[in-house]
C-alpha cells in the first residue's frame, strides 16, 4: 500500500453516504470505539436530536475468551430497538465477525426493522457474508496489518497501520 487515506476525507464522504442512507425515522449506532466516534459526530454534523446509540461487540465475540471485556465497552440504545430503522456505523469492515457480534447484541434489546451498515473503510478480507451499504473507501492491506482510527483531541480523524500480533 502506498499510502495511508486521509481519514478526514473519507469522513466527508462517509457523511455524504449517511446522509444518502438516511429516513424520517433512522437511528444513528456506532460500534466502539471507532464506529462510536464516527457515529457522535456524524449525528452533530446532520443535526440530528438527542444522542446516537453506541454498541459492543465484547459480550458476542466468537474471541472473548481470549480478548476479555473491555473497560470502555458499554452498549447505550437510547430508543426502543423493536421497529426501529438503524444504520450502524464502524470504522473498518474487515472479517464481519465484529458486525456479527453487535448485531447479535442488537438483537438483545429488540427487533428492529431494518439495520443496515456504513462503514468508513472496507479492507475486504471477509470471514463472514457481511457486506457494508456503504464504505467511504475499499482497500487490501496485508493480513499481518491492521487498520485503526485515531481521534486527536481537537476530534481529528486519522487512520493508523499497526503490524498484527
Amino acid at each position: 500500500m502506498s499510502s495511508i487515506p486521509d481519514a478526514e476525507a473519507l469522513y466527508v464522504d462517509l457523511l455524504a453516504g449517511v446522509k444518502a442512507l438516511m429516513r424520517a425515522d433512522t437511528r444513528l449506532v456506532g460500534v466502539t470505539s471507532g464506529g462510536a466516534w464516527l457515529v457522535e459526530r456524524l449525528q452533530r454534523d446532520l443535526g440530528l436530536a438527542g444522542v446516537p446509540g453506541i454498541i459492543s461487540s465484547a459480550m458476542h465475540r466468537d474471541d472473548f475468551a481470549r480478548r476479555g471485556l473491555s473497560a470502555s465497552a458499554q452498549t447505550v440504545l437510547p430508543f426502543d430497538v423493536n421497529g426501529a430503522d438503524v444504520l450502524m456505523l464502524d470504522d473498518v469492515l474487515y472479517t464481519g465477525r465484529t458486525i456479527r457480534a453487535v448485531l447479535n447484541e442488537l438483537f438483545d434489546f429488540g427487533r428492529p426493522a431494518c439495520v443496515r451498515l456504513a462503514v468508513l473503510v472496507d479492507r475486504g478480507g471477509r470471514q463472514l457474508p457481511v457486506a457494508a451499504d456503504f464504505a467511504a473507501t475499499r482497500l487490501t492491506l496485508p493480513d499481518t496489518q491492521l487498520l485503526a482510527l485515531a481521534r486527536a483531541a481537537d476530534g481529528a480523524f486519522s487512520l493508523k497501520i499497526e503490524e498484527n500480533k
